[in-house]
Parts: C-alpha cells; structure tokens; sequence
C-alpha cells in the first residue's frame, strides 16, 4: 500500500507493507496425563513425543521443531487450546536449536534470554495467577538449572533459583527432578521427577510442615512428599526464527500460528 504524505512542503511516498511470521509448536505439557515429562524425559533426547492430534491436550513433542534453530520463544499457558496467558523472549544466542540448548547441560544453570518479556499478555479471567511457574514471577528464562542432585529444566530469574552447592529442593519450573544428574540428564529413580511445580517457598529441612505444590498427577513414587494438586491449564512452548509477537488471550491454538508484522518505508 503506498500512502502520499506531504513533509514541510515536500511530496513523500509512505509505502506500507505487512509480513507474515510462523510461531511453530514445540512443546505442550499436560500435567495430569499420565506421563511424566521431569528433568530427564524428551528434553535433550532427540525423540518425538505424543501425537499430532493431541498435541494440545497431552504431553508433546515435535522432533523436527525442536531441532531448528530459532531466536524466540513464547510461553503459553491454555486451556483446551486457547491462550490464557502469554510470555514472549528473544534469545541472547539467535539461530540455536532448543535441542542443542538442552542438551548444554555442563555446566548448565544458563540465563538463555535477555531484556525480560517482549510481550506479556494475560487473561483478564485467568486464574491461579499467584503461584504461578511461569507467569506469578519476572525475569529472563533460565535452562537447565542444576544443583547437587537436582535439575529444572526450565526456571524464570526473577523466582528463587537455588545455589550450586545447596541441596534444598526449592527451586520451582517446568520438568523437574529432585534425584537426579543434572550434568548429564540422567535421572537416578523413578520417585522425585515431576513435571511442574508451582511458585512456593518448602525446602525440604521444612518436610515435615509442608509439602512441594505440583500441578496435576504427573510425579514420581514419592506422592508422601509431592503433592498433587489443580492443573492451572496446558504450557505450550512455540518458537520462531523472526516473530516477536504472539496471538492474543482468547486466540485458538494449533501446530502453526500466523501473525503479522507492519512495515512502513518513506521514500
């Protein structure tokens, strides 16, 4: 679309132009499945899993995606498909697969965003805000975040993250573990995996007065000390090589969105 504007007494041609950006499915976790996706399923494995048809209703995977280099990532809570709630970031390193981020476990601990949200949109009918993994805290996304015998695979910086050395089981996201290697992604039994677990502050020197808040069934063995509790909606994880912005609260979700992007040159 060319527009002609006249700039103190000069004749300029506005030329308007509108591109049209992918947000790709990466990721959906469903916290009360049946299949628990902790600090050592699928994450750094290079597999697929679920299916296309219930990948907004189960936990999911998509190989292909996860294996391509992007430069942003969105956050997005739903429910049944469409979005409750929405956090976008711009990566510090563009072009790298989320796959290849997983899987960079030693060290690991990495602050992988930067500039906090480009977008946060959420709900005015969204519940169970205050506690939430995701978006009841601020901050870049972190990855891999390990200590002692502990890993998370994904943490925001403005929650508690726990220290290196410290064992205390504090530190709350999406695809825990509570036993396991976090250098290598190996988890040691089947009784502390967890998928996601809330905002909260329960060490375990505290066990014995409260017990670590999850979201949903999805855990290991030891149900005495992880407890169960209401599933707050899906969290998809998207990515794009160019969008920074995504559909709004109350859009429908599917394994490929659009969104367009404005563009005005003068000449």
């Amino acid at each position: 679309m060319i527009v002609l504007l006249t700039v103190n007494g000069r004749e300029l041609e506005e030329i308007q132009k509108v591109e049209t950006q992918t947000w790709n499915l990466a990721m959906n976790l469903n916290p009360a499945d049946g299949h628990v996706m902790g600090y050592a399923t699928g994450w750094a494995e290079d597999i697929f899993v679920g299916t296309y048809t219930e990948a907004l209703t189960k936990d999911y995977l998509n190989r292909v995606v996860w294996n391509h280099p992007v430069s942003y990532i969105a956050l997005v809570r739903h429910q049944a498909g469409e979005v409750d709630a929405v956090k976008v970031f711009r990566f510090k390193e563009s072009a790298r697969s989320l796959l290849s981020r997983f899987q960079d476990m030693d060290p690991g601990r990495e602050i992988v965003t930067e500039g906090g949200p480009l977008q946060e949109s959420i709900s005015r009918n969204a519940q169970n805000m205050e506690d939430d993994p995701i978006f009841s805290v601020g901050g870049d996304l972190a990855f891999n975040w390990g200590y002692t015998d502990n890993g998370h695979r994904i943490v925001l910086t403005g929650g508690y993250l726990s220290s290196r050395e410290v064992n205390d089981d504090n530190t709350h996201g999406l695809g825990n573990d509570f036993h396991c290697n976090p250098l290598t992604g190996v988890s040691l039994n089947d009784h502390w995996n967890h998928e996601i677990s809330n905002i909260q502050d329960c060490p375990n020197t505290r066990w014995n007065t409260c017990k670590v808040q999850l979201q949903g069934t999805d855990s290991g063995k030891r149900k005495d000390f992880l407890k169960s509790g209401p599933v707050y909606g899906n969290y998809a994880i998207y990515v794009s090589e160019e969008a920074t912005s995504f559909p709004s609260p109350g859009s429908i979700l599917d394994l490929e969105l659009e969104v367009e992007r404005k563009l005005k040159f003068f000449q």
